[in-house]
């Protein structure tokens, strides 16, 4: 492979699906702890139930839509719908008159998360060349995160235009979470699935075992520190506590998305080069 070898465009496409769908996403959610405590009168500890729940949803859910996605040989269908139930989520959110209706919203946006999740990243392992895998990887994930400080820009701009009315942007979100499905149904073609014998059920115990001891260190230790992590719903909360006026509470998530935008992409090739193991180890560290 040459230095002038490019990523195939469908990784271009699945990155810029990644990144509307995160700019109609984070529109709403960089608003939603507040919305949820200024308009709809829920106490923190319901924001983080909220949360909480809709996080471990997504977890959960990406388990089996990556046992599915492998088991059918059809990556693309599956990440459809998941993204068609994000999208389809948004409308709620500007009609919820109730945190329970919130809830409801946040809970099918999140099974749409977990239904996508897996079989997009196996989606773009599967274009993407195997040299260039850590690259395609980094560039979806770095567009995927500028939607990521995009959506809350919007959501600044448009706050401050319509005096803070949060449910007229979160209708304005709906729209790039439908351009999202669209660009992936007619943007994207998957290859054809390799010839195998016969599908099998890939958490079945005998395909389990096939798994390496080194494969559940890494995910055990992921756990872990994921156990550390709290969400960035906290964050726009202390931050509208602290006297910041509601259109800039978006700036919290803005800043962290800057950093972490510029950073995926050239991590991402660097992992094409260098131990997969020590660039772990330095992320974990940080």
């Amino acid at each position: 492979m040459t230095q002038k070898a490019r990523l195939p465009a469908a990784i271009w496409t699945l990155g810029f699906v990644s990144l509307l769908m995160d700019i109609s996403s984070e529109m709403i959610h960089s608003l939603l702890p507040v919305f949820l405590v200024t308009t709809l009168g829920a106490s923190a500890l319901v924001v983080g139930l909220i949360e909480g729940a809709a996080e471990a949803t997504a977890l959960i859910v990406k388990v089996f839509s990556g046992v599915l996605s492998d088991y059918w040989g059809k990556r693309k269908s599956l990440a459809v719908f998941g993204y068609a139930l994000g999208a389809l989520s948004k409308p709620l959110f500007a009609i919820a008159s109730t945190a329970g209706m919130v809830f409801t919203a946040r809970f099918i946006d999140r099974i749409g998360k977990g239904i996508r999740g897996a079989p997009r990243d196996a989606l773009v392992a599967d274009i993407a060349p195997r040299e260039m895998r850590g690259a395609a990887f980094g560039l979806r994930q770095s567009l995927d995160t500028v939607g990521a400080f995009v959506g809350p820009l919007l959501a600044i701009g448009l706050m401050l235009l319509w005096a803070n009315d949060f449910r007229a942007v979160f209708w304005v979100a709906v729209i790039p979470g439908v351009l999202a499905v669209t660009l992936l149904v007619f943007g994207v073609r998957e290859p054809a699935p390799a010839p195998t014998s016969r599908a099998i059920n890939p958490i079945q115990r005998a395909s389990l075992r096939r798994l390496s001891r080194a494969y559940w260190w890494v995910v055990a230790i992921g756990a872990v520190f994921t156990l550390a992590r709290f969400s960035e719903a906290f964050l726009v909360l202390r931050a509208a506590e602290g006297g910041l006026p509601l259109a800039l509470v978006p700036l919290v998530l803005i800043g962290m998305n800057v950093v972490y935008s510029l950073s995926a992409y050239p991590f991402g090739r660097l992992s094409d080069r260098i131990s997969h193991a020590q660039l772990l180890a330095l992320g974990l560290e940080c």
